[in-house]
């Protein structure tokens, strides 16, 4: 087979066949497919989109490109449980719903990816704290899962290659925001994984892939329909991205905010509320809970009880990461030579959180090509909310910046992807909707 012809039968709005989307899929598995005949048809799927069945077949063909984990229910007690969000700005939910989940007695085996455009990426993260074994082998991974109850790590060559090689193309070829393209990249990796259950944070907004809601439905209603025929049961939770989430954006600066939520001292209540209603719908999906409100009440005295903490500094220490990381933070996780506070006057009343992003890429937080290597100190901390009045003594945000240039750089990016008024626009929810099937 030619894959040229493939390219051709796509461009021109074919639908694909299995054995086409077989040879596809193996291509990328193996690499005998360059990369430039993959990114054209990542750009002719981008363009001319996927039937159900087309995006099913890739799905489950990477998924199968590598190892599928099986977990023995006589080793694992609780059900095998996990979340995947669509990419956001500030998104550290994974380091917050992992540890809750595990301190409600679930297994969370967490395979998280690195940063897709303007989005961070959770695997770079978790390698913002030393020593931290992000790529462990399959073993260990389960042996995490049970000890500690949840482990975040990123892709192994083990587990979907097909979709690891297509996820790094996608993310410098700009194909990402593909309803099919990103079915099949979380569910390759999800059905790989294992599962009994999963739980969709589908981001809505200026700040996310799915801009509109319509968009951000027809995506969780692709993911929900894809995982039901690979047997995965698959809940939704569509959120607001139109701003930060959270006060930070930046590798270490994420986890310090982590931890300073898992240690109940400073929840911003835009995240907490994201965390504690995904947390809740994880427990009701797995049949935990039969109530969302008694549900949510377990996961908040997970957290107010330090079980939650527990568990995060039992998975970090379990991945080779510091023992202490949530007494030490401070410690272990670095810090940028740059450290900046960027004032204005008036009211926030918008932002261009894709923008925010891109700066945080601009500053070298995240990638411009495949394999760069990352700064995991830079980013934005005390980022102002919208509806906040900035002052001498209010910020729009702390830059965290490698150089004198780059904080420059990066001050005058974070003021033009900021409007300001001078009275406060209506407060906007941050759960939008919440879809079961």
């Amino acid at each position: 087979m030619l894959f040229t012809n493939v390219i051709r039968k796509k461009r021109d709005g074919g639908e694909l066949n299995a054995d086409e989307i077989r040879f596809f899929v193996d291509g990328l598995a193996d690499e005998s497919i360059p990369a430039e005949q993959v990114s054209a048809l990542a750009m002719a799927v981008f363009l001319n989109g996927m039937s159900f069945d087309e995006a099913a077949a890739l799905t489950l063909g990477m998924a199968r490109s590598g190892t599928v984990l099986e977990w023995d229910p006589g080793e694992y007690a609780g059900p095998i449980v996990d979340k995947h969000s669509t990419g956001g700005v500030g998104d550290k939910v994974s380091f917050l719903l992992a540890p809750i989940m595990a301190a409600c007695s679930c297994h969370v085996p967490m395979i998280s990816g690195r940063g897709l455009g303007h989005t961070g990426g959770t695997t770079d993260k978790a390698e913002a704290i030393p020593g931290y074994n992000a790529t462990p082998d399959l073993d260990r991974f389960r042996d995490v899962v049970r000890e500690a109850g949840c482990a975040i790590i990123g892709q192994t060559p083990d587990l979907a290659p097909a979709d690891r090689r297509f996820y790094a193309i996608r993310d410098v070829t700009g194909t990402v925001e593909s309803v099919p393209l990103i079915t099949a990249s979380i569910l390759s990796k999800k059905i790989a994984a294992g599962l009994q259950g999963l739980v969709m944070d589908v981001k809505v907004g200026n700040g996310a892939f799915m801009e509109t809601l319509d968009t951000a439905r027809e995506l969780a209603r692709s993911i929900i329909g894809t995982a039901a025929q690979a047997g995965l049961k698959t809940h939704a939770v569509l959120t607001d991205m139109n701003e930060v989430l959270g006060t930070t954006a930046g590798n270490a600066l994420e986890i310090r905010e982590s931890i300073l939520y898992l240690r109940n001292e400073v929840r911003d209540s835009r995240l907490d509320d994201v965390i504690l209603t995904l947390c809740a719908e994880m427990l009701v999906l797995a049949g935990q809970e039969n109530d969302r409100d008694a549900a949510r009440a377990r996961c908040e005295e997970a957290v107010s009880s330090g079980r939650a903490a527990q568990a995060f500094a039992n998975m970090v220490r379990a991945l080779g990461g510091p023992a202490d990381i949530v007494e030490n933070y401070e410690a272990h996780l670095q810090r940028a030579p740059i450290v900046r506070a960027v004032h204005a006057r008036g009211v926030v009343a918008g932002m261009d959180t894709r923008a925010v992003g891109n700066a945080i890429i601009e500053l070298g937080g995240g990638r411009k090509q495949v394999g760069e290597t990352l700064d995991l100190s830079v980013g934005f901390s005390d980022i102002a909310r919208i509806g906040m009045e900035l002052d001498a003594d209010t910020p729009l945000a702390v830059i965290h910046a490698a150089s004198e240039a780059d904080a420059e750089a990066a001050q005058r990016n974070l003021l033009a992807a900021v409007a300001l008024a001078d009275t406060a626009p209506a407060e906007q929810p941050v759960i939008l909707e919440i879809l079961t099937g």
